[in-house]
């Protein structure tokens, strides 16, 4: 029988599971929200930079909702953004994404090895 403590509560995803494992988690989380993903396709269309204005204008979200996703993306190392005059430019991290898509297929076997 096992007896859970509020110390094993405490544990963190990292502590039980595989860095790798966690790592993608923590980075599928990251693009959990249909706001994210529509906020790293309008990035990636743009193929640049944008402000946060510039994103907002081309979503039906609030400046402040945009605001919080876009720093959520840049935690997980999505975004870089870059302050120009008053306003933060964001780009997104091509190959983050890459890197996220490659392990993410790998781990479940689906990966085509390139030709």
């Amino acid at each position: 029988m096992i007896v859970y403590s509020r110390s094993t509560m405490r544990l963190s995803k990292a502590g039980l599971f595989g860095e790798r494992e966690a790592g993608l988690a923590a980075f599928a989380g990251a693009l959990s929200h249909p706001a994210r993903i529509a906020i790293v396709t309008r990035l990636m269309e743009e193929g640049g930079e944008l402000c946060c204005r510039e994103i907002v204008a081309a979503l039906p979200l609030a400046q402040a909702t945009v605001s919080q996703h876009l720093k959520v993306l840049e935690k997980a190392g999505l975004v870089a953004a870059r302050a120009e005059g008053v306003s933060v430019r964001y780009r997104l991290i091509r190959e983050r994404l890459r890197s996220f898509c490659h392990a993410f297929q790998e781990t479940l076997g689906t990966r085509e090895e390139s030709s």
